[in-house]
């Protein structure tokens, strides 16, 4: 009969030790079976060599983080920038469990008012667009005294990709793989709303109003003026209807 040391749990309390430690060993069974000096250390579980009552002495805790913040106002004004939002660490990961998700997030943006309160979205020729998953929190942060918070505007605006630069494809950051989905020929949809449309054309910047369809028109992706590309304009809609993937807004 085999005897089951308490390797790890010793007078009721588990010796528990971060990362790898070669002092946090006991002697007893393994987790694999065999007989001999065994671990109570966090690096065990990847090494294979805990002591049999590791999981029981420490068992793994998983990190657990609070709510994202709201995002932050872009950096600087009239100029195609980032914001950010974060979130903490409400218990932090032990005995080898899962560790904590990103606690920060980045997201371009582009702020059309300058410092004097005027509208500078006339400077910006290109259609600086960025993922429509930001809309919404876009629409509670809109500051704005010149537009009614009782009154929805905006309007849609569908184009097809004409061209793209490689650097859209190859995008990997957590905040900008949106851009992954972009592709040449693909019908798109680009949601106008406040603040990046001018309170008194109630238009955005690089919707190509007045355009005709054989146009070509420019945009850019907030976040990454590397990727950036042609499209010419399809329609003129009240709402957008394109997939998740394919949705993007002015910024």
């Amino acid at each position: 009969v085999r005897t089951l040391w308490r390797a790890c749990l010793r007078g009721g309390v588990g010796m528990c030790c971060p990362g790898r430690d070669a002092t946090c060993a006991g002697r007893g069974w393994r987790a694999d079976g065999a007989f001999g000096t065994c671990f109570c250390d966090e690096g065990c579980r990847r090494a294979g060599d805990c002591c049999h009552d590791h999981g029981h002495a420490c068992p793994a805790v998983p990190c657990v983080v609070g709510e994202w913040s709201h995002w932050s106002g872009c950096a600087e004004h009239c100029k195609p920038g980032l914001r950010l939002r974060r979130r903490r660490a409400q218990q932090e990961p032990r005995n080898g469990g899962e560790p904590c998700p990103p606690l920060q997030e980045s997201a371009g943006c582009l702020r059309y008012l300058d410092l004097q309160g005027r509208h500078c979205g006339h400077e910006h020729v290109p259609a600086f667009i960025t993922t429509s998953e930001y809309s919404k929190e876009r629409k509670q942060r809109a500051a704005s005294p010149l537009w009614s918070a009782e009154k929805e505007v905006g309007y849609c605006v569908e184009f097809r990709t004409e061209s793209l630069s490689q650097h859209c494809a190859l995008e990997s950051r957590p905040y900008a793989r949106w851009m992954q989905y972009l592709r040449e020929g693909h019908t798109v949809c680009v949601t106008c709303q406040p603040p990046a449309m001018n309170t008194d054309t109630q238009r955005c910047s690089g919707d190509g109003h007045n355009a005709d369809g054989g146009k070509i028109l420019h945009w850019e992706a907030v976040g990454n003026p590397r990727c950036q590309g042609t499209w010419k304009k399809v329609r003129q809609l009240e709402e957008c209807s394109c997939p998740p993937v394919h949705s993007f807004i002015f910024t």
